[in-house]
């Protein structure tokens, strides 16, 4: 087996008490139709994934000022391309400026507080393990697909 290219992301899930802010995504190419971390986005050139966070936050749902907690790094695969190796680190967030919107509606077609209990269907596979993690407990390195 060869080396493969890793794409790391960086993903915010905002709590509010026991429930999380939710997007359903749509127009995207990637799980549409599935609802997701209400923030995520590939880490660009030179940013960390904090500074991934933080900007994803910004462009897609205009918070700032984000008090970040690290949950997990998830190395993740589809089997695959090249593409299908991920790296994605998974933040939580509980204090932030701004009051949360959707920002690209072009890429969102809703967006809501949900129970951490009672979760929308579908959300997609390898959130909803970081999701379910956060109330049954996640190691620091996590692993999908393999």
């Amino acid at each position: 087996m060869g080396r493969f290219v890793v794409v790391p992301a960086a993903y915010v899930f905002f709590l509010r008490e026991d429930h999380v802010l939710l997007q359903l995504r749509h127009n995207t190419g990637f799980m549409d139709d599935h609802w997701a971390a209400a923030a995520a986005g590939h880490v660009e050139q030179g940013e960390t994934a904090y500074d991934a966070a933080r900007r994803e936050a910004l462009e897609e749902v205009g918070l700032s000022d984000l008090e970040l907690e690290f949950v997990t790094a998830m190395q993740r695969t589809q089997g695959g391309a090249p593409i299908d190796e991920r790296i994605d680190f998974f933040f939580t967030c509980r204090s932030w400026s701004g009051e949360p919107r959707i920002v690209e509606p072009h890429k969102s077609a809703a967006m809501g507080w949900f129970p951490l209990s009672a979760l929308p269907d579908p959300v997609v596979p390898h959130e909803l393990v970081v999701l379910r993690g956060l109330t049954e407990g996640i190691e620091p390195y996590s692993t999908f697909g393999f």
